[in-house]
């Protein structure tokens, strides 16, 4: 299963030349989600190649505007494009109010079904799952509102052993039945047990979104164990007292969650603006948690 992180934006409040505000494109297994949507979002899919009109599931942190404010954009211009499919947009109650206004006052009428998922910002939800694939919820703690998210393959499909299947003749309507674990019944009712069948799965991955937050503990237990972790490191450490006033975390604050929460890779992003050489937030993060990236514009990771 495939499993990509691109990053569309990682400046904080305010853009600069070279780093836009919040952005994310995951795909996972062909699914394609956003994940915040700063001002110039939309161009940025466009600069790396990424089809909007391929975009079905979009999730909002909170609704401050470098996270929110390439949003309404991005939706007309989906509708301009006549876009037919769903697109269902996650996110705390006050995102869908200021939507709401926007599109009434626009005068929109959509070409496709758009549907708000209002999500409790206080609790642990399921709010999303497929076949393939979960997404849950968790609280960050900002100056509003704040969602956190952590995407988890489901147990992987098995890969089939073709040669197998074509020695016992199998109809291919039962493939997705074997490819799920299960054994197949000829029809004189002898049972070929699903391991002669198929190839081992390889381990689910997840990937957790932390965007605005405090450091605080309650963060760690939510991401526990998550293979890859996206932390917001707005400051260095010598900016704590500022960190707390607004907030946010700083590098070396990002380290310690990833640490304490026994990750395996931590990217950190969400850089404020004053800092143009991004190497002192990668060293002081480093300084808590060796196996750290930054998340750097236009970097696919590919999570595996």
């Amino acid at each position: 299963m495939s499993f990509e992180v691109t990053i569309l934006g990682s400046s904080s409040a305010s853009p600069t030349l070279t780093r836009h505000p919040s952005g994310q494109y995951v795909n996972i297994c062909d699914h394609h989600i956003l994940i915040d949507c700063g001002e110039g979002t939309q161009m940025q899919l466009q600069r790396y190649k990424i089809k909007k009109s391929k975009l079905s599931h979009i999730f909002i942190s909170h609704v401050h505007g470098d996270h929110i404010l390439g949003l309404p954009g991005l939706l007309l211009s989906m509708n301009l494009m006549k876009h037919e499919q769903p697109v269902h947009v996650y996110g705390p109650k006050e995102l869908f109010e200021i939507l709401d206004v926007f599109f009434k006052y626009s005068e929109t009428a959509f070409t496709f079904p758009l549907h708000y998922h209002s999500i409790d910002d206080n609790s642990h939800t399921l709010v999303y799952e497929n076949l393939f694939f979960r997404v849950k919820s968790f609280p960050l703690f900002h100056r509003v509102p704040t969602i956190g998210f952590l995407f988890e393959e489901r147990a992987i499909l098995k890969k089939l052993n073709v040669e197998a299947c074509q020695k016992y003749k199998i109809p291919f309507t039962h493939f997705n039945d074997i490819k799920m674990g299960k054994d197949y019944v000829n029809q004189e009712g002898k049972r070929i047990r699903n391991e002669e069948l198929t190839f081992p799965s390889t381990r689910p991955i997840s990937y957790a979104y932390c965007s605005d937050t405090i450091f605080d503990e309650r963060v760690i237990n939510a991401v526990e164990d998550a293979d890859y972790l996206y932390h917001e490191a707005t400051f260095l450490h010598d900016k704590l007292e500022r960190a707390i006033k607004t907030m946010h975390t700083t590098a070396k604050q990002a380290g310690m969650v990833a640490k304490k929460a026994n990750v395996n890779t931590l990217l950190v992003g969400h850089f404020s603006s004053r800092y143009d050489d991004l190497t002192p937030i990668l060293e002081e993060a480093k300084s808590e948690f060796p196996n750290t990236a930054l998340a750097i514009e236009g970097t696919t990771f590919i999570l595996e």
